[in-house]
């Protein structure tokens, strides 16, 4: 009898056990639950605020007209571009141009192979046009070369303004390149935009530091100049834009890449840093001009291309200390005034010349 009341006893108390176990069971797994709760909860919030977010911003820009997306475009490609010269002089004189200039078309061929392969285009130029993708390649790169340099020298300001010379050496070349006669307001347009070479360049000032580089950054804008001027000639002649982009990136890597080895110098970190910021201000520049022309013609939106020199101007204040002279702030006015100018008139005189 005896040890049949310790047997009850043991029993109740095992019984006891369990319903405690049970209860911090249970218990334990309320609490979990409401902590799964309360996080998915914290985490539809978030999704929420993220999709309002996306939402918003989709709507900001779906009002846009098609001009104002261009011109936003085009503002966030010379942003793109004046960080691009801005990372060239921060990476220092220390590292080559080559090697330099090596980073930022690696950059840019990346991009335009993985257009070209999602856009499903050819890689095959059109018959005839290799001779002209082989000289816009050759000048196209010479331009690189010189720009680069001149952004390791001279004031962030003027040399993106030296190499804004383009479209008025385009104007030129064209008249041997494509038979075209250029118009009287084009004339003018180049005459001024010259003029406020020479106050950037500042002949009189032959023994000074900065001449030899402002002559090397003009000749890349007349480089650059050459390159379009072929640009132009194959789109007449029916080639694919991303083609044109492609083959020069591809070209001008392949042209760097020797000569970045033969005068390799070993980065460090932070130049290291700035080399890779010099590619992605490239590709910033490169995804943006391209998206700006898909929503825009250039006759609306390419005066706009002239805010670089605003932003590398102010981040050669900012980072450099670097304030232009009272020349070649006139040099800028000059050759921003005949863009704007000619921009005024090509706009003005487009709806007649298309209808």
């Amino acid at each position: 009898m005896v040890q049949n009341k310790l047997r009850d006893a043991e029993s109740r108390e095992n019984g006891q056990t369990d319903i405690e176990s049970k209860s911090r069971e249970l218990v334990e797994s309320v609490k979990q639950h409401h902590e799964e709760a309360a996080k998915r909860r914290k985490q539809e919030r978030q999704d929420t605020d993220e999709s309002l977010k996306e939402v918003r911003k989709g709507l900001a820009w779906n009002r846009m007209t098609n001009r104002q997306k261009g011109v936003t475009c085009v503002l966030l490609e010379a942003l793109g571009f004046s960080i691009m010269s801005t990372a060239i002089k921060l990476t220092g004189e220390r590292i080559p141009v080559f090697e330099k200039a090596l980073f930022r078309n690696l950059v840019a061929m990346i991009f335009a192979f993985i257009v070209m392969k999602t856009g499903h285009e050819s890689f095959r130029p059109k018959k005839g046009n290799l001779t002209g993708l082989f000289m816009r390649s050759i000048f196209g790169t010479l331009g690189i070369f010189c720009n680069f340099y001149a952004c390791s020298v001279l004031l962030l300001a003027n040399a993106n303004m030296l190499n804004k010379l383009a479209p008025f050496f385009s104007i030129i070349f064209s008249i041997f390149l494509l038979r075209e006669k250029p118009q009287k307001v084009q004339i003018l347009g180049v005459i001024i935009a010259f003029t406020g070479m020479l106050c950037i360049v500042q002949p009189g000032e032959f023994a000074s530091g900065d001449f030899v580089p402002s002559v090397i950054g003009a000749l890349g804008g007349a480089s650059a100049g050459f390159a379009y001027t072929w640009v132009r000639k194959l789109g007449l002649h029916g080639e694919n834009g991303t083609l044109i982009v492609f083959f020069f990136s591809v070209f001008s890597t392949f042209a760097c890449l020797p000569l970045a080895i033969m005068n390799y110098v070993q980065p460090t970190a932070t130049e290291l840093c700035f080399l890779v910021l010099t590619g992605l201000g490239a590709m910033m520049g490169q995804v943006f001009v391209t998206k700006a022309y898909y929503y825009a013609p250039a006759r609306e939106i390419s005066v706009y291309d002239y805010t670089q020199v605003i932003f590398a101007g102010f981040f050669g204040w900012i980072l450099f200390g670097e304030v232009p002279d009272a020349l070649s702030v006139l040099g800028y006015v000059l050759i921003i005034g005949a863009g704007v100018g000619m921009y005024l008139y090509n706009r003005r005189h487009a709806p007649a010349s298309t209808s």
